[in-house]
């Protein structure tokens, strides 16, 4: 009997041991889901702050930044305004500069015609001097042409035409030429059997060329 009541007493020894060991361990188990849970909410609660915070502070800069262009519009808009200015005293400044190259070139080109037009009204008065010295020249007899005053007026006229030559005038080619209306003048025909129809034969009046202008037609007649 002694030894069954002392089984009995160990089985129940066991068995309080066993409870108080489940006690233990369901409160633990408690203490550990509490223990998360005030982690959890602790958690919320700090990354809730942080958010506030952080927007907070999303708030303030775009406040600060609107502040910033408040204040900054004025002065922006003047530089604006400023360079609006430099670039239309540009533009002006260009215009005139060009406006002004081509009044020079207008004006040298004036210029360069108004001496053209100056120097072959000088060169038309010169050429019936030029005229006169081929006809005294030509109507001196041969045994006359070694006389000193003859030879004198020979080197005058060279002179002349040397100087006519070096401002750009120069005598028109007629004879044995394809007759021409830009060049010749034809006051008569004439027949010839050596050259062709409508070709200058005989030239009656020099012309002249000032550069690449007619101061005086050929006269000259042309084979019919």
């Amino acid at each position: 009997m002694a030894e069954e009541k002392q089984t009995t007493d160990e089985v129940l020894e066991e068995s309080v041991e066993e409870n108080l060991d489940d006690v233990e361990e369901t409160q633990a188990a408690e203490d550990a889901q509490e223990k998360e849970a005030r982690d959890v909410t602790e958690s919320e609660d700090t990354s809730e702050g942080s958010q506030a915070d952080g927007a907070e502070a999303a708030e303030d800069a775009q406040e600060k930044a609107a502040e910033g262009k408040k204040k900054e519009g004025p002065f922006k808009k003047k530089k604006d305004k400023r360079d609006e200015q430099i670039e239309e005293l540009n533009d002006r400044l260009k215009r005139q500069m060009a406006e002004f190259e081509n009044f020079r070139k207008r004006t040298e080109k004036e210029k360069s015609q108004m001496f053209d037009m100056g120097a072959r009204t000088i060169v038309e008065k010169i050429l019936p001097v030029v005229d006169n010295f081929e006809r005294g020249l030509a109507a001196v007899p041969e045994e006359q042409k070694e006389d000193a005053f003859v030879s004198g007026m020979d080197k005058v006229y060279k002179q002349l035409m040397t100087e006519l030559e070096t401002i750009g005038v120069t005598p028109i080619e007629c004879v044995g030429q394809e007759f021409n209306p830009d060049y010749h003048n034809a006051v008569m025909q004439v027949e010839n059997e050596e050259l062709e129809a409508g070709t200058v034969a005989q030239e009656l009046l020099k012309g002249y060329m000032y550069k690449d202008t007619v101061v005086r037609h050929s006269m000259v007649s042309v084979v019919s």
